[in-house]
Protein backbone atom coordinates (compact mmCIF):
# COMPACT_ATOMS: atom_id res chain seq x y z
CA UNK A 1 0.00 0.00 0.00
CA UNK A 2 1.30 3.45 -0.73
CA UNK A 3 0.57 6.70 0.66
CA UNK A 4 -0.02 9.94 -1.44
CA UNK A 5 0.07 12.61 1.30
CA UNK A 6 0.42 15.88 -0.62
CA UNK A 7 -3.17 16.87 -2.22
CA UNK A 8 -2.21 19.85 -3.48
CA UNK A 9 1.16 22.06 -4.01
CA UNK A 10 0.24 26.18 -3.37
CA UNK A 11 3.84 27.47 -4.03
CA UNK A 12 7.36 26.36 -4.07
CA UNK A 13 10.82 28.31 -4.46
CA UNK A 14 13.82 26.14 -5.60
CA UNK A 15 15.82 25.44 -2.84
CA UNK A 16 14.16 27.46 -0.38
CA UNK A 17 10.79 26.57 0.56
CA UNK A 18 7.73 24.68 -0.54
CA UNK A 19 3.62 25.32 0.89
CA UNK A 20 1.31 21.93 0.34
CA UNK A 21 -2.11 20.72 1.76
CA UNK A 22 -3.19 17.50 3.00
CA UNK A 23 -6.93 17.14 3.24
CA UNK A 24 -7.88 14.87 6.13
CA UNK A 25 -11.06 12.64 4.68
CA UNK A 26 -13.08 10.30 6.55
CA UNK A 27 -12.89 7.68 4.20
CA UNK A 28 -8.46 7.13 4.59
CA UNK A 29 -8.09 3.46 5.47
CA UNK A 30 -5.96 4.78 8.81
CA UNK A 31 -8.68 6.65 10.49
CA UNK A 32 -10.33 3.48 11.09
CA UNK A 33 -8.03 2.32 14.09
CA UNK A 34 -6.40 5.36 15.06
CA UNK A 35 -8.71 5.55 17.65
CA UNK A 36 -12.14 3.72 17.07
CA UNK A 37 -15.13 6.16 17.55
CA UNK A 38 -12.22 9.42 17.58
CA UNK A 39 -10.92 9.53 14.60
CA UNK A 40 -7.49 11.73 14.73
CA UNK A 41 -4.95 11.66 11.78
CA UNK A 42 -1.68 9.78 13.05
CA UNK A 43 1.09 12.24 13.68
CA UNK A 44 3.55 9.53 12.09
CA UNK A 45 1.89 10.42 8.79
CA UNK A 46 1.81 14.19 8.87
CA UNK A 47 5.52 13.48 9.61
CA UNK A 48 5.16 11.49 6.35
CA UNK A 49 3.32 14.13 4.35
CA UNK A 50 6.42 16.86 5.11
CA UNK A 51 8.96 14.22 4.15
CA UNK A 52 6.75 13.93 0.76
CA UNK A 53 6.48 17.93 0.41
CA UNK A 54 10.01 17.86 0.68
CA UNK A 55 10.90 15.65 -1.85
CA UNK A 56 8.83 17.42 -3.96
CA UNK A 57 10.76 20.50 -3.32
CA UNK A 58 14.00 18.59 -4.06
CA UNK A 59 12.80 16.88 -7.47
CA UNK A 60 11.64 20.90 -8.46
CA UNK A 61 14.84 22.11 -7.26
CA UNK A 62 17.16 19.81 -9.15
CA UNK A 63 15.28 19.25 -12.54
CA UNK A 64 13.34 15.77 -11.38
CA UNK A 65 16.69 14.10 -10.82
CA UNK A 66 16.85 14.00 -7.03
CA UNK A 67 14.46 12.92 -4.24
CA UNK A 68 14.44 13.64 -0.53
CA UNK A 69 14.50 10.93 2.53
CA UNK A 70 14.74 11.87 6.09
CA UNK A 71 16.71 10.24 7.93
CA UNK A 72 16.56 11.52 11.45
CA UNK A 73 13.84 13.72 13.42
CA UNK A 74 15.60 16.37 15.57
CA UNK A 75 12.95 17.35 17.29
CA UNK A 76 9.04 17.23 17.05
CA UNK A 77 5.86 19.27 18.51
CA UNK A 78 1.90 18.51 18.25
CA UNK A 79 0.01 21.06 19.67
CA UNK A 80 -3.73 19.45 18.24
CA UNK A 81 -5.21 16.82 16.59
CA UNK A 82 -5.77 16.96 12.30
CA UNK A 83 -9.29 15.44 11.63
CA UNK A 84 -11.40 14.55 9.21
CA UNK A 85 -12.05 17.22 7.26
CA UNK A 86 -9.56 19.66 8.24
CA UNK A 87 -7.04 20.76 5.40
CA UNK A 88 -3.60 20.58 6.67
CA UNK A 89 -1.33 23.70 5.34
CA UNK A 90 2.09 22.19 5.09
CA UNK A 91 5.37 24.44 5.04
CA UNK A 92 8.96 23.39 4.58
CA UNK A 93 11.83 25.84 4.81
CA UNK A 94 15.55 24.40 4.12
CA UNK A 95 17.27 25.63 6.69
CA UNK A 96 21.26 27.66 5.86
CA UNK A 97 22.68 24.63 7.67
CA UNK A 98 22.08 22.33 5.13
CA UNK A 99 24.70 21.19 2.60
CA UNK A 100 24.83 19.60 -0.55
CA UNK A 101 25.38 15.98 1.18
CA UNK A 102 23.04 16.41 4.46
CA UNK A 103 19.60 18.29 3.93
CA UNK A 104 17.97 20.41 7.06
CA UNK A 105 14.68 21.91 7.17
CA UNK A 106 12.20 23.07 9.45
CA UNK A 107 8.22 22.99 9.09
CA UNK A 108 5.27 24.04 10.40
CA UNK A 109 1.33 22.40 9.76
CA UNK A 110 -1.41 24.20 10.46
CA UNK A 111 -5.25 24.20 10.90
CA UNK A 112 -6.54 27.46 9.74
CA UNK A 113 -4.76 30.03 12.06
CA UNK A 114 -3.61 26.89 14.54
CA UNK A 115 -0.36 25.21 14.61
CA UNK A 116 -0.82 21.40 14.58
CA UNK A 117 2.82 20.06 14.47
CA UNK A 118 5.87 22.21 14.37
CA UNK A 119 9.51 19.91 13.31
CA UNK A 120 12.99 20.25 12.04
CA UNK A 121 14.47 17.42 10.66
CA UNK A 122 17.32 16.31 8.29
CA UNK A 123 18.00 13.89 5.46
CA UNK A 124 19.61 13.21 2.19
CA UNK A 125 18.87 13.04 -1.57
CA UNK A 126 19.00 9.79 -3.63
CA UNK A 127 18.70 9.94 -7.86
CA UNK A 128 14.47 10.16 -8.45
CA UNK A 129 15.00 7.71 -11.27
CA UNK A 130 15.74 5.01 -8.91
CA UNK A 131 12.63 4.82 -7.16
CA UNK A 132 10.12 6.63 -9.69
CA UNK A 133 9.51 6.94 -13.46
CA UNK A 134 11.26 10.58 -13.75
CA UNK A 135 8.45 11.66 -16.72
CA UNK A 136 5.92 10.33 -14.93
CA UNK A 137 6.71 12.09 -11.83
CA UNK A 138 7.22 15.55 -13.70
CA UNK A 139 3.67 14.64 -14.73
CA UNK A 140 1.94 14.28 -11.30
CA UNK A 141 3.73 17.33 -10.49
CA UNK A 142 2.14 19.24 -12.33
CA UNK A 143 -1.44 18.04 -11.32
CA UNK A 144 0.08 19.02 -7.99
CA UNK A 145 -0.04 21.82 -9.04
CA UNK A 146 -2.33 22.42 -11.14
CA UNK A 147 -0.36 23.27 -14.05
CA UNK A 148 -1.40 21.27 -16.98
Amino acid sequence: MRYLLIDRILEWKAHDHIKGVKNVAMTEDFLEFHFPKNPVMPGVLLIEAFAQLTGWLEAVSSDFKNWFLISKVRQCKFYGFALPGDQVELEVRRLPESTPHQKVYSAVGRVGDKKKVAIEYEGETISFEEIEDMGEQRRFFKVLTREL
